[in-house]
């Protein structure tokens, strides 16, 4: 069962004015452990797997801005980096990495914000890990004859866990046997204990149990390990299949193979990549990996561990290596000592070749002149790795040319060991084959304009030069990327095609030829200009303009941006009609001015246009009020027990009360199911709202624990305004920590503060007659709560399967801080009233019990009221006088009767100050005892 631990900030404001806010905490859920760290925070234990809840509650006007933030571990993805928003955090699933300090700030820009800390302390227990080893000095022999053996049990934990060591199903205990010795060492990671065996027994071969416990905090159950130690015990020991190093083709299939060569017992073998997971088609069989038609993603390292807890784990790796190959690209270098920008005779001459492949030192380069191979000699020399060029280049050097080395080189790349087939390019290398490039942006490219949206072409071309190389473009400002997402793009005619074009394209390109499939010279390069064209960027875009009738209203559409920036066209429009008035002036701020009349509200719009396009302000222009701000720091509702009704104080402020016409009243609906319950006026008699200050309204016979909608829209003396809504809920606050008046009838989850008891075998259940299980057990148990309502809520306990006789539950009220609270003259008691309706049908039912549980060194549990039996098909009401020596809890325990017809219910519970008011009803003087069950109801019920 998830549990849910909930946070509750309360920001208290001002009730009538704009002011800072202040904070604090209350305690709202079910935590394994709420303990105060100090004075001004609480630590919540939570178990690992379970959800949490926080809860900023908040209070203040304008209603403040919840944000959350956490230091310590993460409360989800970069969550100190992304703020949550809301009131409510939710962790389902909380992980021990989770736990930390948590921050509820609330601001609503007025004075200082509130901010209030909660710790939550995530509790878990991992299975723990046995390890065993032996004597480093131990060379000969089996591995366990005569000599000392160490088992190594390592857990993790929040709290710290508790060792314990066993033999067979005996406890080892260090000072009754000399053979052992348990001690924690120093420097392990996680806790650790360890069961030394000083030379071995042949007792000692037997099983042995590390046993772990945290003590059952947060119902987190004992975890054990065992291991038999035996006189063939040994680690593991493996050999790989393959070498260091695998180099495959795409598409092949590859098999791993984990031999386990030694190692009793038998060791368990894993396959892990690294730096990444295994991919998802990897299958492992047994020791054996096997990866299917591998591609370049597939590579990396391949682990292969065996453990058996025997020593240290064995481990073998293999690096994967998947071969890629690119283009084969060539560059031709003329005497680079000469700045030498032309092939000359007498001069050197250097060729060059390059693939980008993996593994680059696998490719293998092989020259040839007019098709004959070349060997190097005085005047040609072959550099297999080029240190002047980028690693994996070979390069061809001709010394001193001379008319015999005018001839077609080709150089070929070859992959031995692989079904990739070989690369060849061919370079002609003439006096007329090889000169430098000329790049040329066409007339009138320049400057390209475009209308965004639209597409676009970008021209840079080589008009001579042998061989012509590709052409890269970038953008000139170096932080900026080529639509691609890339630094730079090749074109290799030169022509940069651009689809769909947005402003941020806009800006200077350059354009240069690349170092490759070319002469390999100073670059040459040019520029071009992309000028996007757009419609005006306009500011509003959306205004909600309101004023006083028979005013003068000023609407203005501010051009923030325009290109290009000549407007040619500025029209205004009223619900889409044209306003015909002179041509405005095209280089001003577009401005209309009207008097407001009841006639004239409406939409406006003005038009703004340029050659590429024309953009709107829209102004919605009315005297109508502006919308009540509900203030929703409203105090819990007022619950009247008379008619089982609650009434609600309804407050709001009004925005921007004097931007309008007067406002003389309100229209208020009260709505459920869509059905108009109230509708009438609030009559201000002639004060008006004022801006920051609350206005009030009573809404009363509301029904428990039905919740309504609130519609409020203001009312001038020419139009009424916008209704706004609100949710009214009925909710019970805690009475922690010092009894009230209030009286608790479990209408919503949080119970008031009342928890389950973890020392029973089962719970209480929260439930109404809209949520009972229509199967459940005739002829027992309420049908509604103590109200009669159908959505009314009460506590249960359930008679039923897998329930047996005699079975427990117990519910817990909140820990009443009573050292505040002084006595009576001549007495340091103060006595209080219990106070409880309980409904007991069914020919099986069981006993209710009411326990008073003070607190102290040890808590003690007194009977304070009981009651057995069948008591009819109403509900009873019961009270009892108490008269606590200390902080104390009420305790209502429901044991089950005989068999399934044996419901037992509680509604409406109240503990206040004072002796309870003899009333004719159902009633205890504090003893305990049967109760006579033939007293009359009393009308008149305690508040």
């Amino acid at each position: 069962q998830m549990q849910q631990v909930s946070l509750v900030f309360s920001v208290l404001y001002f009730q009538f004015f704009y002011s800072p806010a202040n904070a604090q905490i209350v305690h709202s859920g079910a935590a394994c452990n709420v303990k105060d760290d100090n004075i001004s925070e609480r630590i919540y234990t939570i178990k690992e797997g379970d959800t949490l809840v926080l809860q900023c509650i908040v209070k203040g006007h304008p209603r403040p801005q919840v944000r959350w933030t956490k230091t310590a571990g993460s409360a989800s993805d970069k969550f100190q980096e992304t703020s949550i928003y809301n009131e409510t955090l939710r962790i389902e699933g909380i992980q021990r990495v989770q736990g930390g300090r948590y921050y509820c700030k609330a601001d609503n820009g007025v004075g200082v914000a509130a901010i209030k800390s909660i710790r939550v302390d995530v509790q878990y227990l991992d299975t723990p890990v046995l390890t065993v080893h032996q004597t480093i000095s131990d060379v000969r022999g089996s591995y366990y004859q005569e000599k000392t053996v160490f088992l190594r049990c390592t857990v993790n934990s929040n709290p710290p866990a508790r060792f314990i060591w066993k033999r067979g199903n005996m406890l080892i205990e260090q000072s009754k046997d000399n053979g052992v010795d348990i001690y924690e060492p120093l420097y392990t990671q996680g806790e650790t204990k360890v069961l030394k065996l000083k030379n071995l027994r042949p007792k000692d071969f037997a099983d042995y149990t590390c046993q772990v416990s945290v003590r059952n905090v947060c119902n987190i159950e004992d975890m054990s390990v065992t291991f038999r130690l035996t006189n063939a015990t040994s680690p593991p020991m493996i050999r790989l299949s393959v070498n260091d190093t695998v180099v495959v083709d795409p598409g092949q299939d590859v098999l791993l193979t984990c031999e386990v060569t030694a190692g009793f017992p038998l060791p368990t073998v894993t396959w892990s990549r690294y730096p990444s997971p295994l991919p998802l088609s990897a299958q492992v069989r047994g020791p054996t990996l096997i990866l299917r038609a591998v591609t370049p993603a597939d590579a990396g390292f391949y682990n292969c561990t065996a453990v058996n807890n025997v020593g240290n784990p064995a481990r073998k790796n293999a690096n994967l290596v998947v071969r890629t190959m690119g283009n084969l690209t060539f560059q031709i270098t003329p005497d680079s000592n000469k700045d030498s920008e032309t092939i000359q005779m007498g001069r050197d001459l250097k060729l060059s070749c390059h693939v980008d492949a993996t593994p680059q030192d696998k490719v293998n380069y092989t020259w040839y002149k007019n098709g004959a191979p070349v060997f190097n000699s005085d005047s040609l020399i072959l550099l297999r790795s080029d240190p002047d060029m980028a690693p994996g280049t070979s390069s061809l050097e001709i010394v001193d040319m001379k008319f015999r080395d005018l001839a077609t080189y080709s150089c070929v790349a070859n992959f031995p060991g692989s079904r990739v087939p070989e690369l060849r390019v061919d370079v002609n290398i003439s006096q007329n084959s090889v000169s430098p490039p000329v790049l040329s942006v066409p007339p009138g490219g320049q400057v390209v304009s475009v209308r965004e949206g639209g597409n676009v072409e970008l021209v840079c071309l080589v008009v001579d030069g042998k061989p012509r190389p590709p052409i890269l473009w970038s953008r000139t400002e170096k932080d900026l990327l080529m639509p691609s997402g890339t630094t730079t793009m090749e074109t290799p005619d030169g022509r940069l095609r651009l689809k769909s074009v947005s402003r941020d394209m806009m800006g200077l390109y350059r354009c240069q030829t690349a170092p490759y499939n070319g002469l390999n010279i100073k670059r040459r390069e040019a520029q071009v200009q992309l000028n996007v064209q757009y419609p005006p960027i306009l500011d509003p875009v959306f205004q909600d303009a309101r004023s006083r009738n028979y005013q003068m209203v000023t609407l203005r559409c501010t051009v923030m941006r325009t290109n290009p920036p000549r407007l040619t066209d500025i029209r205004w429009f009223r619900n889409g009609d044209f306003i015909r008035m002179p041509m405005p002036d095209l280089k001003e701020t577009p401005e209309l001015k009207f008097k407001l009349e009841p006639t004239n509200n409406g939409s406006y719009e003005c038009r703004v246009s340029n050659s590429a396009g024309t953009s709107t302000c829209t102004f919605n222009v009315s005297a109508q009020p502006y919308n009540a701000e509900f203030y929703f720091d409203t105090p819990n509702p007022v619950r009247i027990l008379k008619g089982n009704n609650y009434s609600y104080n309804l407050q709001w402020t009004q925005k921007d009360p004097e931007a309008t016409d007067r406002i003389i009243g309100y229209w208020i609906n009260v709505r459920k199911n869509k059905q108009n319950l109230l509708s009438k006026q609030i009559d201000l008699k002639g004060k008006e709202p004022e801006k920051g200050v609350l206005i009030s309204y009573t809404i009363s016979d509301l029904r428990i624990p039905l919740s309504y909608e609130v519609r409020l829209a203001p009312i001038t003396t020419y139009s009424t305004g916008d209704y706004v809504s609100r949710i009214i809920q009925y909710s019970e606050p805690y009475t922690y920590p010092r009894p009230s008046d209030h009286v608790c009838g479990f209408e919503d989850d949080r119970i008031c503060g009342f928890s389950q008891s973890r020392s029973d075998v089962f719970d209480w259940t929260r439930q109404n007659h809209l949520t009972q299980n229509p199967k459940r057990s005739a002829n027992t148990g309420p049908e509604t709560d103590r109200s009669g309502t159908k959505e009314g809520y009460y506590m249960y306990i359930e008679a039923s399967r897998p329930r047996v006789e005699g079975d427990k539950a117990r519910l817990l009220s909140p820990l009443f801080n009573l050292t505040s609270v002084r006595g009576p003259k001549g007495s340091s008691r103060i006595p209080y009233c219990v106070s409880f309706y309980y409904h007991m049908k069914g020919k099986h039912i069981g006993t209710l019990n009411v326990l008073l549980r003070v607190r102290g060194i040890a808590a003690v549990d007194t009977v304070v009221w009981s009651i057995s039996g069948h008591q009819g098909p109403d509900w009873k009401k019961a009270f009892c006088d108490i008269s606590p020596s200390g902080p104390f809890q009420i305790v209502f325990e429901g044991i089950r009767g005989p068999s399934f017809e044996g419901d037992i219910a509680i509604d409406d519970v109240s503990i206040t100050i004072g002796k309870c008011k003899q009333e004719n009803t159902v009633a205890s003087a504090g003893k305990t005892g049967k109760i006579d069950i033939n007293t009359q109801r009393n009308t008149k019920e305690h508040l």
